[in-house]
C-alpha cells in the first residue's frame, strides 16, 4: 500500500527540500530528473534506488500513478543521480513484487523490520542507457537531456 498524499505533501514541502541534496549521494537514495508531461519543465524527485545488473530499480513509496512515475513512463526514461553518478536510464517498466526481491537482503530484512518498507510492492525497473558512463555534463543541468 502506498503512502497516503498527505504524506508525499509533507514531504514534497519538507523532507525533500532538507535531504534532497543529499540523496544524490547516499547509498540507497537517488534523484530521479524528469520532464513534465503537461508542463515540459523539469522537476527533481528524490527516490530509494537500488542497483541491479545492467540497470536500477526504484521503490515507488507513492505508488505507481505518482506524476514523477508518469512522466518517466511517458518519456522512455530519466536520468538518475545517484552515489555521485549521473546517469542515463531507459526502457521503464513497472513491476509488482509482495516479497520485494529487487531489495537487496539486507535493506530487505531491516526496512521490514523498521516500517521503511513496509506496504511497499511497486517498482520501477530502468534500464542503463547502452554505453553510458557517468554523463557529467547533466548534473545540475536541471533538466533531461
Amino acid at each position: 500500500m502506498p503512502l497516503p498524499r498527505s504524506v508525499a505533501r509533507f514531504n514534497r514541502r519538507v523532507t525533500n527540500r532538507l535531504l534532497g541534496p543529499l540523496a544524490p549521494h547516499l547509498p540507497g537514495f537517488g534523484v530521479v530528473v524528469h520532464t513534465g508531461r503537461k508542463t515540459h519543465r523539469p522537476y527533481r524527485t528524490p527516490v530509494n534506488v537500488f542497483r541491479r545488473p545492467g540497470g536500477y530499480v526504484i521503490a515507488l513509496t507513492y505508488g505507481p500513478d505518482a506524476d514523477w512515475v508518469r512522466n518517466v513512463l511517458a518519456s522512455g526514461g530519466c536520468v538518475l543521480e545517484t552515489r555521485g553518478r549521473t546517469l542515463r536510464l531507459t526502457r521503464p517498466r513497472l513491476f509488482h513484487d509482495e516479497r520485494r526481491r529487487a531489495v537487496p537482503a539486507p535493506l530487505r530484512l531491516i526496512g521490514g523490520a523498521l516500517g521503511a518498507l513496509a506496504g511497499i510492492s511497486d517498482f520501477l525497473d530502468l534500464t542503463l542507457e547502452e554505453g553510458a558512463a557517468d554523463q557529467v555534463g547533466l548534473r545540475g543541468a536541471g533538466g533531461v537531456q
